[in-house]
């Protein structure tokens, strides 16, 4: 029976313990998905989900650390270089066991465990997924709704009247150009006026007085 044990030895002493755990902890870091027996994978998780925490600091003695776990400067390097600036963001669960069966001849239980920000297919679809979520209305959010549309509503209207009183205005600013426009046209046809009066009037020629014969009495 195994009470209070909390960690699995998986059959094996210590030291042939740490080594494999080192070495599948690798291999994970370089090739991002490898298989294995699910109880391994369960331990490797625990294993290599510190040193990925680890990796987010990128310094001399975080780096000194995981290589003591690790014991490959290939894997500490793409750890560094490659992992961390992309689980940056993430607190916690880089990785994800996929079940896959059992193994032909013993029957083990069989699993996949790889990096979750590294398997391209399941961030496809997880991306439009993301987008077509919507989050359950509220009273709240149906109250700005209804404000919003009703300021939308108000400033559409002030537009329509604003471009309605413009048009008013147009025609009769206008109509002056029109009149402006006019004497213009008929100043060129037209002949030249006579010269204005000087208000002064002229002199009249004097008239000649032409007397009558006188009647004689003979006649």
């Amino acid at each position: 029976m195994r009470h209070n044990r909390s960690i699995n030895s998986l059959g094996r002493k210590s030291g042939h313990r740490k080594a494999m755990l080192a070495n599948m902890a690798s291999s994970l870091i370089l090739h991002k998905r490898i298989e294995t027996t699910l109880e391994k994978a369960k331990a490797l998780r625990v294993y290599v989900e510190p040193l990925i925490t680890k990796s987010k600091e990128d310094t001399t003695h975080s780096r000194r650390i995981v290589f003591s776990y690790l014991k490959q400067k290939e894997a500490v390097a793409e750890l560094f270089r490659v992992v961390a600036p992309k689980i940056a963001d993430r607190p916690g669960g880089y990785t994800r066991i996929i079940k896959n069966g059992f193994r032909l001849g013993d029957g083990a239980n069989m699993a996949y465990i790889e990096l979750v920000d590294f398997n391209k297919a399941v961030l496809e679809a997880d991306a439009p997924a993301k987008e077509a979520v919507k989050k359950p209305a509220t009273r709240r959010s149906r109250s700005r709704k209804s404000a919003e549309k009703s300021v939308e509503t108000n400033v559409e209207t002030g537009t329509e009247s604003s471009t309605e009183e413009a048009e008013v205005k147009a025609p009769k600013a206008a109509k002056p150009a029109a009149k402006k426009a006019a004497p213009k046209t008929a100043s060129k046809a037209a002949p030249k006026a006579a010269p204005k009066s000087t208000g002064k009037v002229a002199a009249k020629a004097p008239v000649k007085k032409v007397s009558a014969p006188r009647k004689t009495g003979n006649a």
